[in-house]
């Protein structure tokens, strides 16, 4: 698939009409002000199973036909949803198989989304049917020209099929029973399996305990995930082979393994609820920055689509504040810099009932345009259009960060150390945000991806090492390659079992120079100290006490028994070098040391334009785009002339932003 699905940036998003077939005014309306939002797009029938199947086997597609064409009459795209995240209540009463059973053994009942076993046979069937019928109707429909593939997948299922499948799963996995139970250690606690219909998913009221297992069971339920999504895009590859395929993904969400779901499809899509004004927004701006950039990277660089925000505010914070005016604005020029090829919204207009009635929409209740939002998302609707030449255009990163999904669920299965304070996430984007901060792209990876493309990569609390990877890591330095890993590297492969002979694991010590033999653990309040570079540095919660064997030492730690003992060591290696931060900091340490590391290999940011704190600068393809996430008024200097696109004027010398304002230059 090309890396261009469209000539211009995509502006729309969830649209659901069936919830209004009973005021069909209210569609004509919603085209007019469609038009007056500038949205070229809309995603329809996400949720509209009950209305194309009301009955089993009674179809009614009249009044969609009705709407894609208006839709294409008014000139929107549509990007047409499979229906399978919410079944009709009738499968459910007369297949009772397709309900999800909870960890506790009790089958659900009908209800909310997502409440569908991934294995039952039936429910596989019944979601092939309606697709069949949607494919074929719609495969030459001018107006059809994408695929949205359920809605938000997630969730897991515990009955008698899934367990079943689960066993089946293991036997490819593991082969036999003398390696599983060698693989999940199962002599401890006299945990040994002799039979593999003893094995039952892990659940609170059985067998938790064992960190191998659960790992098993989070790849079971991810390739469970693909398998569905497989099966329910068969009929939509056979007769509309031409019609890209997404799904929504959701942010970091923990069930499922982003990085292998991202193969299964044709484009990258994601959700991006940021929480804006709490409090925090540059801390925000580039923890929304690294997911964007988590995304943009699961295809090798491909731009990606932002399927879902807020053009207001969302219903599911404990206390929903209104993001300040050009907020949502900002957040969405945010998207576009980073790799998104639309800024799409939940939901076009505001539902009258149901869990979702007070969800900021691009509508309001009232109806009309003469709102702040809808005058808000119509600027910004046309400022995309004067930068849509930026489709299609992807970002050159020289810095990947490794954020993989299978070490995220390792660092949180384990029981030692510190487990209050264990925050793989946090550990991630705290690495990134100096990068963030001196405008240089960054791309975020999993350890399964390719190394040598990369200057600089950065691997925070890399617990779990899958087979090879301590190898990829050993030839990638030894190739030039520079390489930063902090605590807890390379202690267990891919079924947590620890490694013998030294931490970091096998030839890893060579590499970084070093020898970890104990990890002190460090309640909330206690800190160690580092000195580096002549600046004193907090430690907390987690100080690897490591022996420099081949190291040079660059910190040391200042307290406790090891006192002065190394902290952060750096290793020539082949033709690279390799450096481990053997404790953990609040983000001073790591945004100082980051800086030295630029200056030291000369590591250059997109731009040699210069900004306040709180500015971001990002560079995609020829287009420069410039955005003020501080609390006030920032101010830039420009290197050279610039063109404004969105004003079409030309800017140079300094510049001040707003608050919440952006500048787009080429």
């Amino acid at each position: 698939m090309s890396d261009k699905f469209f000539d211009y940036i995509i502006h729309g998003g969830d649209y659901n009409p069936d919830q209004w077939i009973d005021t069909p005014e209210i569609w004509d309306e919603d085209m007019r002000l469609m038009n007056l939002a500038h949205v070229n797009s809309a995603t329809v029938g996400i949720f509209s199973w009950s209305m194309l199947e009301p009955e089993e086997g009674i179809y009614n597609f009249e009044w969609l036909d009705e709407l894609l064409d208006k839709l294409h009459e008014n000139g929107k795209d549509v990007i047409l949803a499979t229906p399978s995240g919410a079944r009709p209540l009738w499968l459910a009463q007369k297949y009772p198989e397709v309900l999800r059973v909870e960890e506790s053994g009790i089958r659900n009942e009908y209800g909310v989304r997502h409440n569908h076993c991934l294995t039952s046979p039936i429910y596989r069937e019944k979601v092939q049917n309606i697709n069949r019928r949607l494919a074929e109707r719609y495969k030459n429909h001018p107006a059809v020209k994408m695929w949205h593939i359920s809605n938000e997948y997630c969730g897991e299922c515990h009955c008698e099929l899934c367990q079943e499948a689960f066993r089946e799963w293991l036997k490819k996995e593991y082969k036999t029973l003398d390696n599983l139970n060698f693989k999940w250690w199962n002599g401890f606690w006299s945990h040994q399996v002799s039979d593999w219909s003893q094995i039952n998913s892990p659940k609170f009221r059985g067998e938790n305990h064992v960190p191998a297992m659960k790992l098993a069971w989070k790849r079971f339920v991810t390739d469970s995930h693909i398998s569905f999504f497989e099966n329910e895009i068969v009929p939509l590859r056979e007769i509309t082979p031409d019609i890209p395929i997404t799904t929504n993904f959701m942010k970091m969400y923990d069930g499922i393994n982003y990085q292998k779901f991202a193969k299964h499809l044709d484009l990258i899509s994601w959700d991006n609820y940021p929480a804006w004004d709490k409090g925090r927004n540059v801390a925000e701006a580039y923890e929304t920055a690294f997911v964007h950039d988590t995304f943009r990277s699961m295809k090798d660089g491909q731009p990606f689509f932002m399927m879902e925000s807020t053009p207001s505010l969302v219903n599911w914070h404990d206390v929903n504040k209104l993001p300040k005016p050009r907020r949502q604005e900002l957040s969405s020029i945010q998207a576009v810099a980073h790799g998104a090829d639309s800024v799409q919204y939940f939901q076009w207009r505001k539902s009258r009932g149901g869990h979702e009635k007070f969800h900021g929409a691009v509508v309001d209740h009232c109806g009309h345009e003469n709102t702040r939002v809808f005058k808000e998302v119509a600027k910004l609707g046309r400022n995309l259009e004067k930068i849509s030449d930026v489709v299609g255009k992807r970002t050159n990163s020289k810095v990947a960060i490794i954020y993989d999904w299978e070490n995220k669920w390792a660092t949180g299965y384990f029981c030692g150390y510190n487990n209050l304070e264990r925050d793989y996430y946090k550990e991630c984007t705290k690495w990134y945000a100096p990068f963030w901060k001196n405008g240089i792209a960054v791309d975020v990876i999993s350890m399964d991806d390719d190394f040598s493309k990369y200057d600089l990569i950065i691997a925070p609390f890399l617990y779990m090492l899958k087979d090879g990877v301590d190898k990829k890591i050993e030839d990638y330095v030894y190739n030039g390659g520079k390489f930063i890993s902090t605590f807890l590297t390379g202690i267990v492969d891919k079924d947590d079992l620890c490694h013998l002979g030294g931490f970091p694991c096998g030839n890893l010590k060579e590499v970084f120079g070093i020898w970890a033999e104990e990890t002190d653990s460090l309640p909330k309040g206690v800190e160690n100290a580092v000195e580096f570079n002549e600046h004193y540095y907090k430690a907390i919660n987690f100080c690897d006490i490591i022996h420099a064997e081949n190291a040079e030492v660059l910190a040391h730690y200042k307290s406790d028994f090891y006192y002065d003992t190394p902290a952060v060591t750096k290793n020539n290696y082949g033709k690279g070098t390799a450096y481990y931060v053997a404790f953990c900091d609040k983000g001073r340490f790591s945004k100082e040391f980051i800086e030295e590391i630029i200056k030291e290999y000369d590591i250059k940011a997109d731009t040699e334009i210069k900004a306040d704190s709180g500015v971001s600068i990002r560079k995609r393809g020829n287009v420069i785009f410039i955005m003020n996430f501080s609390d006030g008024v920032a101010k830039v200097t420009l290197d050279r002339e610039y063109l404004d696109i969105v004003n079409g004027t030309s800017v140079s010398g300094e510049v001040t932003i707003n608050e919440c304002g952006y500048l787009v230059l080429e």
